[in-house]
């Protein structure tokens, strides 16, 4: 594989800039490239690259439902290839790796062999011999099971195993499959495959059947050397869920401001509500999360932090919550709130000399408050890119509790 890099692949770290902002995994028909997002620390040696590719499909695919809104996010000219069926090339080759090409159990029956009796067609083929009473046979006709490597079905996954391999299998497997011998025949690979489907009911017989089907439709649609993409131009979105996913809770929209219009003649509600991305809760405290998929952590200039129109709405949503009657305790108590930025960085390379998976920069204010409240001073926290990918937005409570406690200690820090 080495030998190929040049020619058939590189892996590359977005920099957010205008014409770079792709993150995932994308071909031109010829080479392939594999997008990190800003901030992003790659392995220093090519196998522990594809351990980062591993990673960043499966944050995609994570996050990249219909549901979550989140993909297909690309440039205009790109959105032709964005049915690439991403799912169904990573479960051909997950089932390669597993259990080598699929093969077909062949039923061969013969006489005194090892096996399974088959009774029709020996009482059919054989003569009995009587005696005392009854009869028995010299000869049974047995059955045995062999693998047919020569069946069809298994030259048209030896072909989806190569394909697979030449766009996103080449991360997961150590070595190249073999070269399929047969041509690429839409229509009768996929008759044979529904005829197979109809045939089995084992689950895993039909996930690869079905997968073949979805690859082959593909590549009958947009031809063998299609240009493709899995990813987004919108990270922004999978670093709020990632974000979201490691630290909030479910049930946030009870903490969303709404808004009013009362008019003259009748009273009309805005149905839209400020939506802070994530609500953190620790040692009953409320946290409010913004996260800013911005570039200060790998910079460090201050062009690069959020503007006053976001440190405006964090106070909005901190005060919303801090007076808010329904948020308080039986005992007439506000919520102790705190508000924090939260921007990606690399810890392996970046401006501030930190190896530190959370590093804290300082904190934005309103300049007409009184700086005494936690909540209207928004803290500028960075989290490691890679740290939080590994992640993969499943929840522990004992990173909770870090993050909250570093917000809250650094809250305590005065500055001018």
């Amino acid at each position: 594989m080495s030998g190929e890099k040049s020619n058939f692949y590189e892996f590359h770290v977005s920099d957010n800039s205008i014409d770079d902002t792709f993150v995932g995994i994308k071909s031109d028909g010829s080479k392939i490239r594999v997008c990190f997002p800003l901030g992003y620390s790659l392995g220093s040696n090519e196998e522990s690259k594809k351990e980062d590719a591993k990673l960043l499909i499966k944050v995609l695919a994570r996050f990249g439902s219909k549901v979550q809104n989140i993909f297909p996010q690309c440039h205009e000219k790109e959105i032709k290839h964005s049915k690439f069926p991403i799912h169904a090339y990573l479960n051909i080759m997950e089932d390669y790796l597993v259990r080598g090409y699929y093969m077909e159990n062949k039923n061969i029956y013969a006489s005194n062999q090892q096996g399974k009796i088959n009774w029709h067609m020996t009482i059919n083929k054989q003569n009995a011999l009587p005696q005392d009473g009854t009869f028995f046979y010299l000869n049974f006709i047995s059955k045995r099971s062999i693998f047919n490597s020569s069946g069809l079905i298994t030259k048209i996954n030896e072909y989806c195993v190569e394909e697979s391999y030449k766009k996103i299998g080449w991360i997961f497997c150590p070595y190249i499959p073999k070269k399929s011998s047969i041509v690429f025949q839409e229509k009768e690979f996929i008759d044979l495959i529904n005829k197979k489907l109809s045939q089995t009911s084992k689950d895993r017989d039909r996930k690869l059947f079905l997968s073949m089907r979805d690859m082959i439709k593909f590549i009958g649609r947009e031809g063998e050397n299609f240009k493709f993409y899995f990813g987004t131009n919108k990270f922004e979105y999978v670093w709020e869920k990632l974000i979201d996913n490691s630290f909030g809770i479910k049930n946030k929209s009870y903490y969303f401001p709404h808004t009013t219009w009362y008019l003259k003649k009748f009273r009309i509600h805005n149905q839209s509500a400020l939506e802070p991305d994530t609500i953190m809760l620790s040692d009953k405290k409320v946290f409010i999360l913004d996260a800013k998929y911005y570039k200060y952590g790998i910079t460090g200039n201050p062009k690069d932090l959020p503007r006053s129109t976001s440190i405006n709405k964090q106070i909005t949503y901190g005060e919303f919550i801090a007076t808010e009657s329904k948020f308080k305790t039986l005992d007439k108590k506000s919520p102790i709130v705190f508000n924090a930025f939260i921007m990606p960085f690399d810890k392996c390379k970046n401006p501030f000399k930190t190896s530190d998976n959370m590093f804290y920069i300082g904190e934005a204010r309103g300049d007409w408050k009184s700086f005494g409240i936690n909540y209207e001073r928004v803290q500028g926290i960075l989290l490691d890119v890679k740290w939080l990918m590994n992640k993969a937005g499943n929840k522990s409570s004992k990173d909770i509790c870090k993050l909250a406690d570093f917000i809250e200690e650094n809250s305590k820090i005065s500055y001018i």
